[in-house]
């Protein structure tokens, strides 16, 4: 099965896991230069349970809380790149998604019995409401990695 799905796929997937005793971990981000420090992340997120979504922020929403230069790599790119690695069940591509109501919508459906973020995350607050909503744990998965963020690789001169 193709690893980038839509949300209604997402919906049905976790359905489905939730019915076999499956426990699900729901991730998030832009992950526009795939580097350590998001490696890292997924990694751990991943040991929180048995399958691991990732909702991933389309170019639009990048742009709006990045700067007009982002994202470097499109979102079908950044989605590629990332249903290479092991640790990731599932990409849900975000298209039109940009408030909180309509994340909070999206969790509701998929129903995750855990949501991992990284310590220090500037939308903790949301989070832990999400987490309340479906009776997830909000688990603070790693800090962040040295140095490594897109933005300050992005300000590292060569």
């Amino acid at each position: 099965m193709n690893k980038i799905i839509g949300i209604n796929d997402a919906i049905k997937v976790s359905k489905q896991l939730k019915q076999s005793g499956k426990s699900i971990v729901l991730a998030g981000g832009c992950f526009d230069i795939l580097h350590i420090g998001h490696i890292v992340f997924l990694q751990e997120a991943k040991k929180r349970g048995d399958a691991l979504f990732l909702l991933l922020e389309s170019d639009a929403s990048v742009k709006k809380r990045k700067g007009k230069e982002r994202p470097l790599n499109p979102q079908r790119m950044r989605a590629d790149a990332l249903s290479s690695l092991n640790t990731v069940d599932f990409i849900i591509p975000l298209d039109k998604v940009t408030k909180d109501d309509q994340y909070d919508r999206i969790i509701v459906q998929i129903k995750p019995d855990v949501i991992a973020q990284t310590e220090g995350d500037p939308n903790s607050a949301q989070r832990l409401k999400q987490c309340k909503m479906v009776d997830a744990k909000l688990a603070i998965v790693t800090k962040i990695v040295g140095d490594m963020s897109t933005t300050k690789l992005l300000k590292r001169k060569i």
